[in-house]
């Protein structure tokens, strides 16, 4: 059996986060304009499933994922 893709925790110090923001925050993606095109080619996942809304309000434990990597919402 195949090891599972590791999560990285990113700690965004406060309540809550944008995904387009979170993307680049945790170091996924590294413009926004990179990110923009990411979401709407559905290539961003939340907790597993794909996501094409940029302002989506994550929430603590939420995972993003995008091509092979994740990262956690952490406070």
């Amino acid at each position: 059996m195949a090891n599972p893709t590791p999560i990285d925790d990113i700690s965004i110090g406060g309540e809550g986060i944008r995904l387009g923001q979170f993307l680049k925050f945790a170091g996924l993606l590294d413009s926004g304009g990179t990110v923009k095109e990411a979401i709407a080619d559905g290539l961003v996942t939340v907790n597993g499933e794909v996501d094409r809304r940029r302002g989506r309000q994550l929430d603590l434990g939420d995972v993003v994922g995008f091509e092979g990597h994740s990262a956690r919402v952490c406070p």
